[in-house]
């Protein structure tokens, strides 16, 4: 599997985006102002994630996606610990990332790859999110946070 920095001239997959978050409105914005990257097997893409400058010494990993058919064969730790490498290669001090209250499955992953939680964004996914959306037959409220000093 190979892991790159999607091309200036390359289309997002934004159906696999949109697998972490569904509303298309924000994936673009947050495109516009980050880096994608892409994890490709023999020509597909496979998985994705996005990071983001918020401050000076500080970026934020977003919408880590793995294609459905692709899920269970450890590519989202792939990925993950590629935005560590790359955040760190970059000069930045600490990365975030944050995940809904009932992302089980990504809560644990992010805190196996050396995240720790710091704080809960209460009632985000109300505020930013016009339908409920659940996972794990939870609905999710609240966005925690999570960081890695690097």
């Amino acid at each position: 599997m190979d892991i790159r920095k999607l091309a200036p001239h390359e289309e997002a997959p934004m159906n696999l985006l949109l697998l972490a978050d569904p509303s298309q409105k924000l994936v673009e914005e947050y495109l516009q102002r980050g880096q994608c990257y892409v994890a490709a097997k023999e020509n597909d893409l496979v998985g994705v994630y996005v990071l983001i400058q918020t401050r000076p010494d500080t970026i934020e990993l977003v919408n880590v996606a793995v294609d459905e058919g692709h899920q269970g064969q450890g590519i989202g730790k792939k990925l993950v610990l590629h935005a560590i490498e790359v955040a760190k290669a970059s000069g930045y001090k600490t990365i975030e990332v944050g995940t809904g209250n009932s992302s089980l499955d990504q809560l644990a992953l992010y805190q196996k790859c050396g995240f720790r939680m710091t704080w809960i964004d209460k009632d985000f996914f109300i505020r930013h999110y016009n339908e409920p959306i659940f996972e794990n037959g939870i609905q999710l409220f609240d966005m925690v946070r999570l960081s890695q000093d690097l």
